[in-house]
């Protein structure tokens, strides 16, 4: 049936019918539902027989919040903490303009304090990225079921939808259910997600849906991505990380753009945070040429630092061989790749490596190569961009500029975003004003 198809009048008058039906219980999903139902509360709406405000939620998949749970490694980074707007969107690069509408009703600080009263305690590590103190996922998933139950939105798992059902244009009458069943309503929410992670259900469905009804949608591409390489030596120290690294991308020996914080060694290659921000860019240098990366292990000195470092390490550990003084600066893993490739003797007492060695060293510390070869597929992506063109949603609602009661929120826009906490923001975010906005 296409999305103009209508229903016979028979069915609509015995199906069920709700104010607001969601579509997708993920972050944005769940938080577009809860906040619809408490605010039909707030104004006295709710349980007031037939003027209650009813709220259906609808999961394909048997649990809430399936990706969720495995968010930030199962750690679950809520948030970033850069309280201010304005230097919160400019991470948003060019969306970010179309955010301050949204951004003004629910910020940063609003899903902190959404948390907080609801019995999660956060905490704040590196670069604002904003986590539970359980370090779990699971609580903030058991927050937001809370919330659901709390403001008696109606769940229904295992409800895969099939298609959107319009009586006429520019209005949906019902969504379809795989199992042919019709869910009625008012207004609808899609969020549906993007393509990352399609284990968790995350299948790219809501795309195909808004394309049928209209909607612009740009071809979903791995945002942020862990990448592979080609150097062995980065495969052989897989699981170990360095917090506070600095990479430096490079083509033809011209530097593209630097970029530090945490990066993770793999069995592939690399990710982590600092790595997921630039394999976008990676990936797209890659189409046209090949591309070098410069890991800096010690950013935090400069070469005239490190070197004076470095003798006032080999001058402490005067006797001790080269091998085993090193690892007092660098990584325990990190010691047999230095050793290979600093041409100096491992069994070398530090009083007997000389100048010329030691500068090459401070090199080398501050300038290992790695070459990438690619970013791993879209179903290991941790968001992937694309989505509904931006310039057909009103921001102050969320709403459709097509589809006068349909509403889009969290990864069906085309929103491109940074690893720290700004993805779930935007879901939170864009769900609270949506679901404020369907309620009326």
């Amino acid at each position: 049936m296409s999305p103009h198809d209508s229903t016979d009048s028979k069915s609509a008058e015995t199906a069920p019918f709700w104010d607001l039906v969601v579509i997708g219980g993920g972050p944005a999903g769940m938080m577009a539902a809860g906040r619809a139902a408490e605010k039909a509360r707030e104004q006295g709406r709710a349980n007031a027989g037939q003027n209650s405000f009813k709220v259906l939620l609808l999961e394909k998949n048997e649990e809430l919040g399936k990706k969720l749970l495995i968010t930030g490694g199962g750690r679950c980074n809520v948030t970033n903490a850069t309280f201010d707007n304005r230097t919160l969107l400019a991470k948003f690069k060019d969306d970010g303009k179309f955010l301050f509408s949204p951004f003004s009703q629910f910020a940063v600080d609003d899903a902190i304090k959404f948390f907080n009263t609801r019995g999660m305690e956060t905490k704040i590590e590196a670069e604002n990225r904003v986590f539970p103190v359980s370090d779990s996922a699971r609580s903030v998933w058991e927050v937001l079921v809370k919330y659901l139950k709390e403001t008696q939105v109606t769940v229904k798992s295992g409800s895969g939808v099939d298609s959107f059902i319009q009586k006429e244009p520019g209005k949906i009458e019902a969504v379809r259910l795989k199992n042919d069943e019709l869910m009625y309503g008012r207004a609808f929410i899609l969020a549906t997600g993007g393509k990352s992670h399609p284990e968790t259900g995350s299948t790219g469905e809501g795309f195909k849906w808004l394309s049928k009804l209209g909607h612009t949608v740009h071809e979903p591409q791995a945002a942020l991505v862990p990448i592979t390489v080609k150097d062995t030596w980065v495969k052989s120290i897989s699981g170990v990380s360095l917090p506070a690294a600095k990479i430096t991308i490079f083509q033809n020996g011209v530097k593209q753009s630097v970029h530090k914080g945490k990066v993770l060694f793999t069995h592939f290659g690399l990710s982590g945070p600092a790595i997921l921000n630039m394999s976008a860019e990676i990936g797209e240098l890659l189409t046209y040429g090949e591309v070098t990366l410069s890991l800096d292990l010690l950013p935090e000195h400069d070469y005239a630092t490190l070197n004076s470092e470095l003798q006032k390490l080999f001058q402490t550990d005067i006797n001790k061989k080269f091998k085993n003084a090193i690892g007092n600066l660098i990584p325990a893993a990190f010691i047999p790749i230095i050793l290979e490739r600093s041409h100096i003797n491992p069994d070398t007492a530090c009083h007997s490596v000389t100048r010329e060695q030691r500068l090459e060293l401070v090199k080398l510390l501050k300038d290992i190569h790695i070459r990438p070869t690619g970013l791993l597929d879209t179903d290991k992506a941790i968001v992937t961009s694309g989505g509904v063109e931006l310039s057909e949603v009103d921001w102050k609602t969320m709403r459709s500029k097509l589809i006068s009661n349909l509403y889009l929120v969290g990864d069906v826009l085309n929103i491109d975003r940074p690893s720290g906490g700004y993805s779930l923001q935007l879901c939170w975010t864009t769900g609270f004003v949506a679901g404020n906005s369907a309620a009326g």
